[in-house]
């Protein structure tokens, strides 16, 4: 049950935007619930923000895109952000702050729960990939822009170096395992889903290699997946381009849906 809920005024004209409160393993954390206005039940996207605290925090302009087509939109802020308890954590403890949120939109009055999925976008990815292997409710899971392998971010962006290694401990030739352990590519034979990678081909920030690795990781254990990539685009697309691909996202998971 959400343990706290108040809305936030003059967000969109057919729907309702709220921050919720909500347990995920021993804490309190915090994150956005968007309804569309309406009777439901309607189908829910949960929405993994990118980034580490405030630097990629969820972007009400993307939520507000997503529920005006009758999608309800959870996005948890991660635990230690937002009033949430807790430390953030990266592709660790934090997955929890998503597969604890899953069964409590199934029991939602206004959603419907076999029509439920979820998104990663950029490190959210790693967050929306391992709650699809470890909960049975999503039906479907899309990462844009999505990192699939944490030594190979290690390796792209010397600007996150200080920070993997505060938060895992190390960089990954000390700590190899800890890195697989966070990369969902070496666990994609645990997902029972279908999965949507969607990434520009001239994205500086999480290389198109990821999306390469990730599709030959599902292609290896005969996993179903969905490849939608924008040749000469970086990691956030213009408002065009940004359109189209919201509409072909969610176009596919209803797609997914018996």
């Amino acid at each position: 049950m959400l343990l706290q809920q108040f809305e936030i005024p003059e967000f969109h004209p057919n729907a309702r935007l709220y921050h919720v409160t909500y347990p995920a393993q021993n804490l309190k954390v915090t994150g956005y619930l968007a309804v569309p206005r309406g009777d439901g039940p309607f189908p829910v996207l949960v929405y993994c923000r990118g980034g580490i605290g405030n630097v990629g925090m969820t972007k009400l302009a993307w939520v507000s895109r997503i529920v005006e087509k009758g999608v309800m939109v959870f996005a948890p802020f991660y635990r230690g952000n937002r009033g949430g308890e807790g430390r953030e954590d990266f592709a660790g403890e934090d997955r929890y702050d998503v597969i604890d949120a899953l069964p409590l939109l199934a029991e939602h009055p206004l959603a419907d729960a076999g029509r439920i999925h979820l998104f990663g976008f950029s490190r959210g990815a790693l967050n929306a990939l391992f709650a699809a292997m470890e909960s049975p409710i999503p039906r479907s899971v899309a990462v844009w822009g999505g990192v699939s392998d944490l030594a190979m971010t290690y390796e792209e962006r010397v600007d996150l170096r200080r920070m993997l290694k505060r938060v895992i401990g190390g960089p990954p030739w000390k700590l190899p395992e800890a890195y697989r352990e966070r990369s969902p590519i070496f666990h994609v034979q645990n997902l029972p889903c279908p999965v949507c990678i969607i990434h520009g081909t001239k994205d500086q920030q999480v290389s198109i290699r990821h999306a390469d690795r990730l599709a030959d990781a599902l292609q290896k254990v005969e996993k179903p997946y969905e490849r939608l990539i924008y040749e000469g685009l970086g990691h956030h697309f213009p408002p065009p381009f940004f359109d189209q691909a919201i509409r072909r996202m969610l176009r596919w998971m209803e797609s997914t849906v018996d």
